[in-house]
């Protein structure tokens, strides 16, 4: 039997947690991720379990006909006793509320849409199933979204902060130390990152297996577990190939002997690694934004645009499965593109 793929341990590993969550909800909620399991990934639903849990322990605190109760005993039929006021005051906690932890958290417009929109296909998944007569969730407007400007990399700090993952000139002394051993694998990763436009959980999953020199390509796996080849240019093959020789000598953690990317314990580099990894590199070099790996996408996919002005392929490369998800990430510079060609099209020729 071969050994299970990073991708397929992630996933067991997400059913398993997403199961004690489960357990801490009520216990139709169980019907629920049954019957969503077909159509969406284990990470979705993790999501969607941690959303439920805000509701649950909002009626607790909240909703008089609930508040002190265990929310586990709660019985389906609570579903239907609600009304449209209570699920407005759910709305007006999300904005800020206390975690189970005691600390304060204070959503995003986007936060909270995400967790309306969980609400809603909780309630319509009974209701399409005839389990409630009442879908009061279908009352509620989604909250306003305003839109956000995307955070990106100039082409300028691009290079500097390539030139400073290889150089390290402006790392604290401490920092350096680490430096020296972490340089070439630094900068394969994040000219991979801001080359090719992957996601940084399709970074740390790649194999040695999975890149192809000769051809500038890497095989990766999208969300939903949909495999693709994704290709680089010589820049960025040229790090990867001063990595690899690098890799091949070192004498990985057992159980990691095959993943492409490593941390200084010798074993696969995790997402939260690689995060705490730009964001050092990206606040010596632009610290008055907040660069994240997305961000590192962003650029990618913003530079892809300009160059070649064709969204689909650039929904192509990211791995967008809906095109118009493309066009709302980069319907600024859309505009920009209609505004600089007003004058392509001349209708007199001048004299």
């Amino acid at each position: 039997m071969s050994a299970l793929s990073y991708h397929e341990q992630k996933d067991i590993e997400n059913i398993k947690h997403l199961r004690m969550l489960i357990k801490e909800l009520p216990d139709f909620c169980a019907d629920f991720f049954r019957g969503i399991e077909p159509q969406t990934s284990t990470r979705t639903r993790i999501a969607y379990a941690y959303d439920l849990r805000i509701f649950f322990e909002f009626l607790r605190q909240e909703n008089s006909a609930v508040a002190g109760m265990d929310y586990r005993s709660l019985p389906l039929s609570i579903l239907e006793q609600l009304t449209i006021t209570d699920l407005e005051e759910y709305l007006e906690y999300l904005k800020c509320h206390p975690s189970l932890e005691g600390t304060d958290v204070i959503n995003t417009e986007r936060g909270i849409m995400r967790k309306v929109a969980s609400l809603r296909s909780f309630y319509n998944y009974f209701y399409r199933n005839q389990r409630i007569e009442r879908n009061v969730a279908a009352l509620l407007r989604m909250p306003k979204l305003h839109e956000k400007e995307i955070i990106r990399l100039e082409i300028d700090e691009i290079a500097r902060l390539l030139d400073l993952v290889e150089e390290g000139e402006q790392l604290t002394e401490k920092q350096k130390i680490y430096h020296e051993r972490t340089r070439v694998r630094d900068l394969a990763m994040l000219s991979l990152l801001l080359g090719t436009g992957i996601r940084v959980s399709e970074c740390v999953g790649l194999n040695l297996t999975d890149v192809d020199l000769d051809a500038c390509g890497i095989r990766i796996f999208r969300k939903g577990g949909k495999e693709a080849v994704v290709y680089f240019s010589d820049e960025v093959c040229n790090t990867l190939e001063q990595y690899i020789m690098e890799r091949e000598q070192m004498d990985a953690f057992p159980g990691h002997e095959e993943a492409l990317f490593l941390s200084m314990q010798r074993k696969r580099i995790n997402v939260r690694s690689v995060e705490k990894l730009v964001k050092k590199y990206s606040r010596l070099v632009t610290p008055l934004k907040k660069i994240t790996p997305h961000k590192l996408r962003s650029t990618y996919g913003t530079n892809l645009y300009r160059e070649t002005g064709d969204i689909y392929l650039v929904a192509s490369v990211l791995g967008h499965n809906d095109v118009n998800t493309t066009k709302k990430h980069y319907a600024a510079l859309e505009d920009e593109r209609r505004r600089s060609a007003r004058n392509k099209v001349r209708l007199r020729e001048e004299s």
